[in-house]
């Protein structure tokens, strides 16, 4: 039953009831009267207390549940997509590399504190080691340095740094990644970092566009969103990360779940050390190497990125995938 209080009978229409005003409340608009026994406002607390009574999307705990584990990766995946349409990003070059990568100065620097400290106490093996893998920093240096100029080039393609539909694409985090993101930032572009949420506290790079870094929970997701919009796979030195994220990739070409698309691998001699990718993968030395083996594939390909002005091509279902991942 409505409250008709406020009806207008000089024009015999009934003025609409005001939503959140009644001249009487409703019976569940008040807790139990004072009259009533304290037993029953016990109750009526202890059940307001509980759990059940919080709202579902309220409920850290429960949408923590295993049950909802389906609405925690619709979370994980939606989260990130409507973000990054939101910005209008379309394509990516998705660099991946190592997190011990460093800036040849910070590597060198950081040799030759180790050095003094070896020279100080010359029998300690455990800084005999620290020298070697120093030495090791220092001689893959130039690939941050790389991975920085590739971030430029990619900054400065289609329509300039403000442009969205082409950026640089990382795991977030420091080494490889934040060279690739840096030389982005550098030169004003919008830039991509999708981080994981791992035991021990992490920190995503400073070059990250603040609104474009996402933190997931699942691999899977996170791995689901390098794909989604990859033009390109660019990979420095790295290890058992670098080697997944590259692996995965390859069987989802291999298995052509994606069209193929171009994979490089940024230091010939560091990869053929690791593992022999003869005839799978191109091979690169420089930023200008892997930029302009990119554009040549998608050109030989036939899915160009730009047009013949330089202009980035708008996304279309036919340009780079048969199906969507």
């Amino acid at each position: 039953m409505t409250d008709n209080s406020h009806q207008d009978h000089s024009k015999g229409i009934p003025t609409p009831p005001r939503r959140l005003e009644r001249v009487c409340p409703l019976p569940w608009e008040h807790p139990v009267s004072i009259q009533q026994a304290e037993e029953l406002k016990r109750r009526q607390q202890e059940i307001m207390d509980n759990p059940s009574y919080v709202e579902p999307d309220r409920d850290v705990s429960f949408i923590h549940e295993d049950e909802l584990r389906g609405v925690r990766l619709q979370l994980d995946y939606t989260k990130a997509e409507a973000t990054m349409n939101a910005y209008g990003i379309h394509h990516a070059i998705v660099v991946f590399g190592s997190t011990r990568l460093k800036d040849e100065r910070v590597a060198k620097m950081d040799h030759e504190l180790i050095l003094s400290k070896l020279a100080a106490d010359p029998t300690n093996s455990a800084l005999q080691q620290e020298v070697r893998l120093s030495e090791k920093q220092v001689g893959l240096s130039r690939y941050y340095e790389v991975a920085r100029q590739l971030g430029r080039l990619v900054g400065q393609s289609g329509h300039g740094p403000q442009d969205s539909s082409l950026v640089i694409m990382t795991g977030g985090g420091p080494g490889g990644m934040e060279a690739a993101n840096r030389g982005a930032f550098e030169v004003g572009a919008r830039t991509v970092g999708l981080n994981i949420t791992l035991p021990r506290e992490q920190y995503p790079n400073p070059y990250i566009t603040p609104g474009l870094c996402f933190q997931f929970h699942y691999f899977a997701l996170r791995k689901l969103h390098f794909m989604k919009r990859a033009v390109a796979l660019v990979a420095v030195p790295g290890g058992y990360g670098t080697l997944d994220e590259l692996f995965g990739a390859l069987t989802l070409i291999q298995t052509r779940k994606i069209a193929p698309i171009p994979i490089v691998l940024v230091g010939e001699s560091y990869w053929r050390e690791v593992v022999n990718f003869e005839r799978l993968l191109e091979y690169a030395e420089t930023a200008d190497e892997v930029w302009s083996g990119i554009k040549e594939w998608h050109r030989n390909n036939g899915t160009d990125i730009f047009d013949g002005e330089g202009h980035i091509l708008p996304r279309t279902k036919s340009s780079l995938r048969p199906d969507p991942i």
